[in-house]
């Protein structure tokens, strides 16, 4: 059996590929050179596994989606009562790049604005630029599970026009929120900024703070949980801007977007999404990206408020047993069946496959179903009918209504295991 969720991002894909509208970030001339058509879509689970559609290879710039990772660094550094001394937490209702800070205290009034972005850039703690730097590459690293780079041409490119920024690296210094040489910590912000990434880095980075820290592949904790729920916090009412209260209506989920064409998206305890196309609305997010966003956060039942009780694995025993002389499969499923524990049920199988010619899903253990693990359900049974095995549900709460295998035919139910019909069909 083939796992359906690559078919599904692959049609989510293809539904917006002929968006041509918004325009590539042009006033930096290195991303004014992007194709514009380029799309990619992927998505990591808390458990490890990644899917990932479109030109998925392709690296391009992290740019503001940088933001939130530098600024975990920071309060882990500094802890968040002198962080919140120097950078607030309020939405700003302006644009990235406004020069707004805080009346009386020059504060920024959010880490996900430049300002603030620059000032957790300085707290990172340091003894040289260099080290600045370096510190912020590696833990950046560590959340996408690799050893990411810098793209030198990006980074001289966006510091050759970087005098918005500069401008508000010494309004900064001057009302003491930063020590540092402002050109010093401004320079090291375009670098982050400069780091290339792909959209399975950055599913992966995103995993890792739906995780609470724990990069899934490679088990390290990048960051404290407390650390993990203040970021999240934050990129839910400032992560896109002046479009905030849109996107958590529409979407409902923490996320963060970057220029050159990026967002990434948090469903905590669950997964971790990433999207790349350059063309950019007059927010400077990716036209193409939120409607990927949206449509994944429709169908995948990814919004924060509606939230269940999160179950990371529906497996609670895979077992061959024999009903009267007939070896059977059985999946003994558990808890409530999401998005992310429908995956990883489904991953099983994919990696798994059944030998029985009888498989069985007991359900007997399963307290609630969300819709969309419904229908992840149902196309799973219908493939497994496809590689020839009859599918028999065991479900005495009827918590997985009858539905159409594909060939207008139902799934079998049993009243338990022991009353399986296995006679020859």
């Amino acid at each position: 059996m083939r796992s359906p969720i690559p078919d599904y991002l692959a049609e989510v894909l293809e539904e917006v590929r002929g968006d041509e509208r918004g325009d590539v970030a042009d006033y930096i001339p290195e991303l004014a050179r992007a194709n514009p058509d380029l799309t990619a879509i992927a998505l990591a689970t808390v458990e490890g596994s990644v899917y990932c559609v479109g030109e998925a290879g392709r690296e391009f710039s992290i740019q503001s989606m940088s933001k939130p990772f530098t600024y975990s660094l920071a309060l882990g550094d500094q802890g968040f009562d002198d962080v919140a001394a120097r950078i607030g937490v309020e939405p700003s209702g302006e644009a990235f790049n406004e020069i707004s800070l805080e009346a009386g205290t020059g504060r920024p009034l959010n880490p996900m604005i430049n300002a603030g972005a620059i000032a957790a850039h300085s707290l990172v703690r340091a003894s040289s630029t260099a080290e600045r730097d370096r510190r912020v590459l590696e833990h950046y690293s560590a959340f996408a599970g690799r050893e990411l780079g810098v793209a030198e041409e990006v980074f001289e490119s966006e510091q050759s026009t970087g005098h918005r920024n500069l401008g508000l690296g010494h309004l900064m210094k001057a009302f003491g929120i930063i020590d540092d040489d402002p050109v010093d910590v401004v320079n090291g912000y375009i670098r982050q900024c400069s780091v290339s990434v792909t959209v399975r880095d950055l599913a992966h980075m995103a995993a890792t703070l739906a995780n609470a820290g724990v990069q899934p592949v490679t088990g390290e904790r990048v960051v404290r949980a407390d650390v993990v729920r203040h970021v999240l916090s934050v990129m839910t009412s400032c992560g896109m801007y002046d479009a905030a209260g849109d996107w958590l209506t529409t979407v409902g989920i923490p996320a963060k977007s970057g220029v050159a064409g990026g967002i990434i998206g948090v469903l905590p305890g669950q997964v971790g999404v990433a999207v790349f196309s350059p063309r950019l609305d007059v927010h400077g997010n990716s036209v193409r990206g939120i409607r990927v966003m949206e449509r994944l956060s429709r169908d995948l039942g990814m919004h924060l408020m509606e939230a269940t009780r999160p179950s990371r694995s529906a497996i609670r025993d895979h077992r061959v047993e024999s009903v009267r002389g007939e070896d059977v499969t059985v999946y003994e499923l558990q808890g409530d069946l999401v998005f992310v524990s429908t995956e990883s049920l489904i991953r099983h199988a994919v990696e798994n496959p059944p030998s029985t010619r009888i498989v069985v899903f007991d359900l007997h253990r399963v307290d609630e179903i969300s819709d969309v693990a419904r229908k992840m359900s149902a196309e799973a049974a219908r493939r497994m009918k496809l590689d020839g095995h009859r599918v028999v549900l065991v479900d005495p709460n009827g918590v997985l209504p009858s539905f159409d295998l594909g060939d207008g035919t139902t799934p079998e139910y049993s009243s338990s295991i022991a009353d399986i019909d296995v006679s020859p069909r």
